[in-house]
């Protein structure tokens, strides 16, 4: 679970204070596909960085299973993240050098718990939950947008983590493969993972249990 209470984010441009994020209260619960909706430029990205322990809120506090994170250390807040959380993008972030398991692996590195001779196996198991079995070893520059969407959530869940934050994960993607990704997100959660969309189209609503409509202060 996730927690953020009356958070507020300022960000400082040239002198100028801007209120990125202002009085944001939400909970993010285990099996449960939450979307975060609104346009661009409304702060959803920044959001989405707190909950992920990527920003600092300058005021408020982030909780993961009842527990006050965000002030801990950059090295305790990067275990937490390895634990916890996974990331999908829209611009995806793979690495054209690697291979489609090998990108899988690579969050499998910094874990001291998964074994380096399991590694590639759970990768291309991975794969093959996302419908990728016959892409295991193919480059990205060889996959079509959405299989480097389903490339990019395999990679999210290498290390099993309990929550999957998905910026824009369909922004790119054609109508059939914006389907195909968000029903992929849907059914993790229904599996017990905790699903953060954040979006500013229309399709995700259809999938969400629980949507955030955030506004710009």
């Amino acid at each position: 679970m996730v927690v953020l209470q009356k958070e507020l984010k300022l960000l400082i441009w040239q002198q100028e204070q801007i209120t990125a994020l202002q009085q944001v209260s939400l909970v993010i619960t285990k099996g449960r596909f939450h979307v975060i909706k609104g346009h661009s430029g409304s702060g959803k990205s920044t959001l989405l960085n707190i909950i992920g322990l990527l920003d600092q809120p300058t005021k408020g506090d982030v909780y993961i299973e009842g527990k006050k994170v965000s002030q801990l250390s950059i090295q305790a807040k990067a275990l937490l993240r390895m634990k916890y959380i996974g990331f999908a993008f829209q611009e995806f972030h793979l690495n054209e050098t690697l291979r489609a398991y090998e990108n899988v692996m690579v969050p499998m590195f910094i874990n001291p718990h998964i074994p380096s001779d399991q590694m590639e196996e759970t990768a291309c198991t991975l794969l093959e939950k996302v419908g990728l079995q016959n892409r295991i070893k193919h480059y990205p520059k060889e996959l079509s947008g959405g299989e480097k969407q389903r490339g990019s959530i395999a990679r999210a869940l290498a290390n099993d983590p309990v929550c999957i934050l998905a910026d824009e994960p369909t922004g790119s993607l054609d109508l059939e493969n914006e389907r195909l990704v968000l029903e992929i997100l849907k059914d993790l959660s229904l599996q017990g993972k905790s699903i953060v969309v954040v979006s500013h189209g229309q399709e995700a609503l259809q999938y969400a249990d629980q949507i955030f409509f955030h506004q710009s202060k």
